[in-house]
């Protein structure tokens, strides 16, 4: 009995740190494509409402900014030569943020001026 409950303990901690080594294991070059798709995507809906004169210079100026922020901390994930799936999670929440703030700004009242 006492070693069905040693192979039984033994057994939990092998499935245990596999599932934890499975948890972090890095995102595959699909994601960070994934990714750099969705930046180049947001890029140009920014461009789409500067030529539709949507968005000021001003939103532009701060939207550009921002996409630059992310393309940093996109370099700064991957540093180390890999992204880890939390690494990941900020930065698409990031993205994520960024796109809201695009659609605001491109769907509010102003509107540049020639």
């Amino acid at each position: 009995m006492s070693n069905h409950r040693s192979h039984t303990l033994l057994l939990a901690l092998f499935v245990a740190t596999g599932i934890s080594a499975f948890a972090e294991t890095p995102l595959t070059q699909v994601a960070v494509q994934r990714f750099d798709h969705r930046q180049d995507r947001q890029e140009q809906r920014i461009n789409n409402g500067v030529a539709s004169g949507a968005l000021t210079a001003p939103e532009t100026r701060r939207l550009d900014r921002e996409q630059g922020r992310l393309n940093r901390a996109e370099t700064r994930a991957e540093a180390d030569g890999k992204i880890m799936p939390r690494e990941a999670a900020s930065l698409e929440k990031r993205q994520d943020v960024a796109s809201r703030r695009i659609y605001r700004q491109k769907h509010d009242a102003q509107i540049r001026h020639p």
